[in-house]
């Protein structure tokens, strides 16, 4: 006996709510449908739903779960002691969860399509660490509402006689009922308006730091030089961002230090200075942008052409080494935080590693993804790190984070949600931009902003992106990714460490070019939200293998 759960491995802010969830995927039957974390928003208030319980042929039950001591005091519900002590709610906010739950499920046009009438709802409260007496009651919960300590070995009977006495006017919900609530809390073939809410909500889930990474920031607190890894979306490029924060400001007592925090890539060095400018002088690193910023920052004035590669891999870094050894120490750095780490040249490390105050015991926090080395670059920093590693997806929703998922480094557990499902559209190398484009009126029409969509190449690029970056300039086309009235065009090369909501990934090549495989990784990890892909089939299936054309629906 063994409850379905959705997802199978949910995050939780508490350990009461993962002890209760795993009681009751334990113990329900295994018809039963568990699912986590749901939120939805009414005209009164935003509802959390701790756990929703649905059981076929018995009714509906919402769980509120409170941890700590819960008790009543003077008619209040409490938790804590002291200065700690803080009123609670838990009848009324599993109550008018019930209600807001049962609300969104009966506006849906799919339920109300198939002229359902309502069935049996319900609402109970977990307290799993507090000791209920058997004639414990109070007027908002009679005692078999609410299971204490001693009620858990129980919970699931408990949950299913809830439902039974609650509300027996109602009829019981059919195995069919639950798999349309289901797929009505799920997202799928909702309007695209109703898609980009729920966008905004796995953004702002997605910016906190999971436990997985705090877990990271506080290993780096006592080793100072360590390669975390990670494939697309698990948050690397958050955690670097954090970290370059917390060195520069000083944690946890440790004195401030001067960081530079590194990239590859020019759209996120721009994101990551454009960032720097809205927090607050103290977090603010002494230096933030590309490698070739950094050769700027040594006195570097006169570049090599982008396809010399002997200027950028070879001469420059030679130059900068001998700057950086004339270096004040008031503008050297305490710590080196590079972001895209597998993008950078061997010879790169050593001005960068001669830019610390301390070249033999500076910190040294690398971000990489071995995945998403598109270049031909295979440089390593010549001490050793300590490896850690990132193996949860938070950006992408898990229909994108499964089609990529086969050219990932390596497994990972997709932690960003429900979302729209990927989209194919067939299309010949010649014609694929042409049909690119026809996608994005459709996608503006369903509700996304231009803010939200950008279209990617793997090929030769777009060429609207070709006439801003000759009118405008690199870094004035970089600029436009932030334009709120206009949709982004790029390419996958230019384009790591970035995301948007929605991307067109257009495959526009004959013939897959040098590390197909990694351009087709980092173009379909792009999209947090809503994937469409199209190209030809025979050079997607080449470059990505049968798995992801498998995902993708091309046989």
């Amino acid at each position: 006996m063994s409850a379905h759960g959705i997802p199978d491995d949910p995050q939780f802010a508490t350990e009461s709510e993962r002890e209760v969830w795993t009681r009751l995927k334990a113990d329900g039957a295994s018809d039963w449908t568990l699912l986590a974390n749901v939120r939805l928003t009414d005209a009164k208030k935003d509802h959390e739903l701790d756990v929703i319980v649905l059981m076929p042929d018995v009714g509906i039950v919402v769980v509120e779960v409170k941890g700590g001591d819960l008790r009543m005091e003077e008619g209040e519900w409490v938790v804590g002691h002291g200065k700690g002590r803080r009123v609670v709610h838990p009848v009324d906010q599993g109550r008018d969860g019930k209600y807001a739950l049962r609300a969104y499920i009966e506006r849906d046009p799919r339920w109300r399509a198939s002229s359902r009438t309502r069935v049996r709802f319900g609402h109970a409260i977990a307290a799993p660490y507090t000791d209920l007496a058997d004639d414990f009651a109070t007027p908002d919960c009679p005692r078999w509402m609410i299971s204490g300590r001693r009620d858990q070995p129980d919970l699931a009977g408990r949950l299913h006689d809830i439902a039974s006495r609650q509300e027996s006017g109602h009829r019981v919900p059919t195995h069919d009922d639950c798999d349309l609530i289901v797929e009505i809390l799920k997202g799928r073939n909702l309007p695209q308006r109703t898609l980009l809410a729920e966008a905004d909500e796995r953004e702002s889930r997605a910016d906190r730091l999971t436990i997985e990474q705090a877990t990271i920031l506080g290993v780096t607190r006592l080793i100072h030089r360590v390669d975390v890894r990670g494939g697309a979306g698990s948050g690397k490029t958050v955690l670097a961002l954090t970290q370059a924060k917390e060195l520069t400001h000083g944690r946890h007592g440790q004195p401030a230090q001067r960081v530079a925090l590194l990239c590859y890539s020019v759209g996120l060095a721009s994101w990551f200075k454009r960032y720097m400018d809205t927090v607050d002088r103290r977090h603010r690193p002494a230096f933030v942008g590309t490698f070739e910023d950094l050769a700027a920052y040594l006195g570097v004035s006169e570049f090599g052409g982008r396809d010399d590669t002997d200027f950028w891999e070879n001469r420059l870094p030679a130059q900068m080494a001998e700057r950086a050894g004339d270096l004040p120490d008031g503008k050297r750095f305490d710590a080196v935080v590079v972001d895209e780490g597998q993008d950078f040249a061997d010879g790169w490390w050593t001005p960068i590693m001669r830019c610390q105050r301390d070249e033999l015991d500076g910190g040294v926090y690398v971000y990489s993804d071995e995945n998403q080395r598109v270049f031909a670059r295979f440089g390593r920093p010549p001490v050793p790190l300590v490896p850690l590693v990132l193996d949860h997806n938070l950006r992408n929703t898990r229909q994108i984070t499964e089609t990529f998922l086969p050219l990932a480094p390596m497994r990972m557990y997709a932690r960003g949600g429900e979302g729209p499902e990927v989209t194919y559209v067939e299309a010949s190398a010649d014609d694929a931009l042409d049909a690119a484009d026809d996608q994005i009126d459709p996608l503006l029409e369903d509700g996304w902003r231009p803010e939200d969509v950008a279209l990617l190449t793997t090929g030769d690029r777009h060429p609207e992106q070709v006439s801003l970056q000759e009118s405008e300039g690199q870094l004035g086309y970089w600029r436009t990714f932030w334009d709120k009235d206009c949709v982004f065009y790029g390419h996958v090369l230019g384009c790591k460490g970035l995301e948007r909501k929605v991307v067109v990934l257009c495959v526009n090549e004959s013939t897959p070019r040098e590390r197909a495989r990694e351009r087709l990784y980092v173009g379909l990890s792009r999209a947090t939200d809503k994937l469409v892909v199209v190209g030809p089939r025979d050079v997607i299936l080449e470059m990505g293998g049968p798995a992801v054309a498998r995902r993708l629906g091309i046989s």
